[in-house]
């Protein structure tokens, strides 16, 4: 059965997913919040931001690091990120366990927003949860590649989703490409440290 068809009540998913279920509700207040704000919000509440040459890598305030992924720049944004969420992350977070998801998911922001910083060449400002999700991806793509243990359908599903992010990236306008490489990079690698750590221990 493929792993990320949802069937579960939105009582059941609360219960198995608390993680992923925390993390779409935080994202989804602040962005209410930032709405009912005003516009001019992002950069106070945390959005990441590089300026060359003065901070090239964002380290005046690293907290942005991580704030970031909770912020998002649009109705369309929050909307098809937290969709990726709710569909692709409680597989995994069934398999690394609540405390290891939730360390997953933010290393994998911080890691997409720490790529991007290297490969900015300009003021760079970022907000969105696209290097976890990219995280996701990443991780799952290492099961579907070295592990093998994902079914057809879900390789396939990868796969496709891979190669749709690549070509969305590459083609349109505005996007962190190196965030999305990044966080993808940082889910294969946290992926197969995992797989390591469990096969010493066995």
């Amino acid at each position: 059965m493929m792993i990320f068809l949802r069937y579960e009540s939105f009582r059941s998913y609360l219960r198995l997913y608390p993680v992923t279920a925390i993390i779409i509700a935080i994202n989804l207040a602040v962005f209410l919040y930032d709405w009912i704000s005003g516009s001019n919000t992002l950069l106070y509440h945390g959005a990441f931001i590089v300026d060359p040459p003065s901070d090239p890598y964002g380290l005046t305030e690293p907290w942005r690091y991580v704030t970031a992924v909770f912020l998002h720049a649009g109705f369309d944004h929050i909307l098809f990120n937290m969709f990726a969420v709710l569909v692709f992350a409680p597989p995994l977070e069934r398999m690394l366990g609540k405390a290891r998801y939730a360390v997953f998911f933010l290393f994998c922001g911080v890691m997409g927003n720490a790529v991007s910083a290297m490969f900015a060449d300009d003021v760079l400002i970022s907000v969105g949860a696209s290097g976890a999700i990219y995280g996701l991806y990443g991780a799952y793509l290492y099961l579907a590649t070295m592990k093998k243990t994902l079914d057809e359908g879900s390789k396939k599903t990868v796969y496709s989703i891979l190669a749709f992010g690549v070509i969305y990236s590459l083609l349109v306008p505005g996007i962190n490409m190196w965030a999305h490489f990044g966080g993808a990079i940082a889910g294969f690698l946290y992926a197969l440290w995992y797989d390591r750590m469990l096969l010493k221990r066995s």
